[in-house]
């Protein structure tokens, strides 16, 4: 087994720091972003690279492309300049180490999914995740759905944990669907009993073979607040409005296409007010986290315990906010008036 795994992968040496040293006992998230499988609107690959792109990272692990990728029915691009063959397309698959904005590492699997040896690929990534012990397990889907581009994406979400589902839209129905590598991970850490979870982009049918913007977004964005991750989505956010303001004029210059839209807007309305009345707990895409009793009461007893910490604290809050109330407010007001 040892023997196949080494066949399978290779670790960097020395490794990047995996766990995050003020919380040893908070094993990291792990991503799953493979290109090739449910991507709509290229949503998955386009999470991965905003990924490597915007934030720090270090190589964890190298799978045997030779073992996993048959070259013959995915050719990579090859680039010739003049008489030299200069640049082959990049299909590493494999596993970084990146460092969210706050400083939280976390880890990224991407590339290209394998065509050959799916179950010894499981084998090896399970093998790496009870390894690094990481706690949480997100794969990152994309599929082509009747929805209108002028409603906030939907992702959906299923999994094992909670935690990790929190109050996220779910499937609400048995279906089944071509088998992906991604799959069979998800199988094999719920065996094991680890935290597992896939999130799924809504893209619109029509615009599901170009790049879709908003379900990147939105992908990264659910993966983030399940995982406590602070992750850059600026760039994100301007390509979406960007995006918005073509397809806006598209459907204001075509009659057809805007009615097709509007059918699409009454049904997802229908659908969502449905969910709605059967999840009346359920955060709405577009709409934003209120917080619980139970973690504004979590909130509250976290700041009582820092005054006992330091009970000066309150008394030095209420001396500056005196001092900058009297400064905005300034000599001879009403308000000094009144007192």
């Amino acid at each position: 087994m040892q023997e196949e795994q080494r066949r399978m992968y290779e670790l960097e040496y020395p490794a990047p720091v995996v766990k995050d040293d003020s919380t040893p006992d908070n094993g990291p998230t792990m991503i799953v972003a493979m290109n090739g499988y449910a991507d709509a609107g290229q949503a998955v690959e386009a999470s991965a690279d905003h990924l490597k792109a915007a934030l720090e990272n270090r190589q964890l692990a190298s799978f045997n492309n030779d073992e996993l990728i048959d070259y013959r029915s995915r050719r990579p691009a090859v680039t010739i300049d003049h008489d030299r063959t200069v640049e082959i397309e990049n299909t590493d698959l494999g596993i970084k180490v990146l460092r969210d904005n706050s400083g939280t590492p976390f880890l990224l699997l991407s590339g290209p999914e394998p065509d050959l040896r799916w179950e010894a690929f499981t084998d090896a990534v399970v093998n790496l995740v009870e390894k690094f012990d990481i706690k949480n397990t997100i794969m990152l889907y994309s599929a082509p759905m009747p929805v209108p581009h002028t409603r906030p994406t939907v992702v959906t979400a299923h999994g094992n944990s909670p935690e990790l589902l929190n109050s996220m839209v779910r499937m609400e129905s048995t279906m089944m669907v071509p088998g992906a590598a991604a799959l069979y991970i998800e199988r094999a850490l719920d065996k094991k009993g680890r935290r597992v979870a896939g999130y799924t982009a809504h893209v619109p049918h029509y615009l599901a073979a170009s790049p879709y913007p908003s379900a990147t977004l939105r992908l990264l964005d659910s993966v983030a607040s399940a995982a406590g991750l602070n992750i850059p989505l600026g760039s994100l956010e301007a390509d979406v409005t960007r995006v918005n303001q073509q397809l806006e004029e598209q459907v204001t210059n075509s009659e057809e296409i805007a009615g097709v839209v509007h059918q699409l807007e009454e049904q997802y309305d229908a659908y969502m007010e449905r969910y709605r009345s059967r999840h009346p707990q359920a955060i709405m895409p577009g709409e934003e986290h209120m917080p619980t009793g139970e973690e504004i009461g979590a909130d509250f007893e976290a700041f009582l315990a820092g005054l006992d910490e330091n009970p000066d604290i309150l008394s030095e809050e209420i001396d500056d906010r005196e001092d900058n109330y009297g400064r905005e407010q300034g000599p001879g007001s009403d308000m000094d008036d009144d007192i």
